[in-house]
């Protein structure tokens, strides 16, 4: 259940960077009310998942994700550019957290040396 609450907390982490961008400094009330509930729902739903997973673990899947998921909306709704430099950073920071799944799971397949 902890990566199923991490998924929803990296979704709001998304549109909580989103709405930031749509706020104008926070002058707009809709996309300042939504930013701010936007990262209390993606906080709740972090601290949801980090009862069972790493901090480390948990914490950077977040943040990649909703480093990825922002970058690639960003291009669709804003416009933004999407140069071959951030494809390659998309596939190392997927690479990361892929190699971050895989060493919570073989850590867990491992006896404690305690």
């Amino acid at each position: 259940m902890a990566w199923i609450y991490l998924l929803i907390a990296a979704v709001f982490e998304v549109v909580f960077a989103l709405a930031t961008n749509a706020t104008e400094g926070f002058t707009q009330l809709g996309p300042s009310l939504l930013t701010a509930a936007a990262a209390a729902v993606g906080i709740f739903f972090l601290s949801l998942a980090l009862k069972t997973l790493d901090v480390g673990v948990g914490y950077t899947i977040w943040t990649g994700i909703g480093s990825v998921g922002t970058v690639v909306l960003g291009a669709v709704i804003f416009g933004e550019e999407f140069t071959i430099w951030k494809v390659l950073a998309f596939v190392l920071i997927i690479g990361g957290v892929l190699g971050l799944k895989l060493s919570d799971r073989l850590t867990a397949d491992k006896p404690s040396a305690a």
